[in-house]
C-alpha cells in the first residue's frame, strides 16, 4: 500500500484535491493507495504528551501505515516559502528510524510563479537527511488553481506527466523490494 499524503490541513484544498486525482492514476494502475489528509491532523491532541510513550490514537494509527507503507507521496504546496508547518509538525512525529530510512518517497509540488520547487526541496532535505530513498521524477504544479476544474486537472500535458510519475515510482519502488533494499525487506 501506498500513502498518498496530502500537505496541508487548509480546508476545501487544492493538495487534497491533487491527492484524490493521483489516487485515481493509481487506481487505475491497480495499486493499492491511501490518502492522508492532515485535515485529520488532532492539533488539538498534540500539546506535548505526544512525544511521550502515551501518543494520541491518530499519531499512533499513522505510524503504523507509514511504517508498513510500500511509498510515500507527498503532495507540498508552497506557504511563505517552505511546506506548510502542520506538514513539518506531522513529519515530526513519524517514528525514527522505521518511518524514514530506506523508504521511498516521491514529491509533488504545488504552488503560484514557483510550482512549490522550495517546499519539495525542504521536503527532501529531511527525507534525505533521515536516508529515505527519493525518485528523483518530482512534479511541480504553477498556479494549481488555473488547471482544475470540477476536481479534474484540464492540462493533459499535466496529467500525462503525473502519469508518469506514478509509473515510475511504482518500479522504483518494485525495484527496492526486489533487491531487498525497501525499508520493509532490507536487513535490520
Amino acid at each position: 500500500m501506498k500513502y498518498i499524503i496530502a500537505g496541508t490541513n487548509r480546508p476545501d484544498s487544492n493538495s487534497l484535491r491533487i491527492a484524490n486525482i493521483i489516487k485515481s492514476i493509481y487506481t487505475a494502475m491497480n495499486e493499492e493507495t491511501e490518502i492522508i489528509s492532515l485535515q485529520d491532523l488532532p492539533l488539538k491532541e498534540l500539546d506535548g504528551t505526544q512525544y511521550s510513550k502515551n501518543k494520541p490514537t491518530w499519531i499512533e494509527n499513522v505510524n503504523k501505515k507509514i511504517i508498513s507503507s510500500d511509498g510515500l507521496i507527498f503532495i507540498v504546496p508552497e506557504y511563505n516559502g517552505s511546506m506548510p508547518g502542520v506538514l513539518k509538525l506531522f513529519i515530526d512525529h513519524f517514528e525514527y528510524p522505521g518511518s524514514f530510512v530506506h523508504r521511498p518517497v516521491c514529491f509533488v509540488g504545488l504552488g503560484g510563479m514557483f510550482a512549490g520547487l522550495r517546499p519539495v526541496e525542504h521536503c527532501q532535505q529531511v527525507f534525505g537527511y533521515r536516508n529515505a530513498f527519493i525518485y528523483p521524477d518530482r512534479i511541480f504544479l504553477p498556479n494549481v488553481w488555473t488547471m482544475l476544474e470540477n476536481d479534474k486537472i484540464t492540462k493533459a500535458e499535466i496529467m500525462k506527466l503525473l502519469e508518469e510519475q506514478a509509473k515510475g515510482f511504482s518500479t522504483f519502488v518494485h525495484a527496492l523490494k526486489t533487491n531487498g533494499l525497501h525499508a520493509n525487506t532490507s536487513a535490520k
